[in-house]
């Protein structure tokens, strides 16, 4: 009898430890979930605000047309190229941004301080975005490897989770914004 006791002791805390270990990788999963809707929000925020400077006519003829292509491409890719497409983007804010000739000439126009601060602010969060989702993805992965996961299949029919890899170095000529500061304190 008292060995019964013990086994059934052993097969509660078992299940207990499984019920936590899966509530676990729930709560990962919906903070992965959550932190890959904030980078895809500041994608679309960063892609938006490139192509309607490039659309607003103070860019010069060529460099609208690079930025235009590049922030287009970004918001209209499938899932699977997004992350080259997001690269790309990165790439021509750069190569437009490059020098501050074009901050100079997007700031001088009506509207246009603020809309260097819109998409200085968009550049900067990006990244802050994507290392927020690689974190996640590292700690569910981390999770989803221990072998109790993958033998009592905890996981479930959810997809492995992936890192979003991309170039985001931000342009040099928007590392500040005359006024940024101010509103930073």
């Amino acid at each position: 009898m008292s060995t019964l006791i013990w086994i059934a002791v052993a097969l509660v805390v078992i299940a207990v430890y499984l019920s936590w270990t899966a509530g676990r990788l729930d709560r990962l999963h919906s903070r992965l979930d959550a932190a890959r809707a904030a980078l895809d929000a500041q994608l679309l925020r960063r892609a938006s605000i490139a192509q309607e400077l490039a659309t607003a006519g103070v860019l010069d003829p060529a460099a609208s047309i690079v930025l235009y292509q590049a922030a287009h491409a970004a918001r209209q890719s499938e899932e699977e190229h997004r992350e080259v497409a997001e690269s790309e983007l990165s790439q021509a804010l750069r190569a437009v941004f490059q020098d501050g000739a074009q901050a100079e000439a997007v700031r001088e126009a009506p509207g246009g301080e603020d809309a260097l601060g819109e998409l200085t602010e968009a550049v900067r969060r990006v990244p802050m975005a994507r290392r927020f989702h690689n974190d996640a993805v590292r700690a569910a992965r981390a999770l989803r490897r221990h072998r109790t996961v993958r033998w009592f299949r905890l996981a479930g029919h959810a997809p492995f989770p992936l890192a979003f890899e991309m170039d985001d170095e931000p342009p040099a000529a928007l590392g500040r914004v005359p006024g940024a500061e101010e509103a930073e304190r």
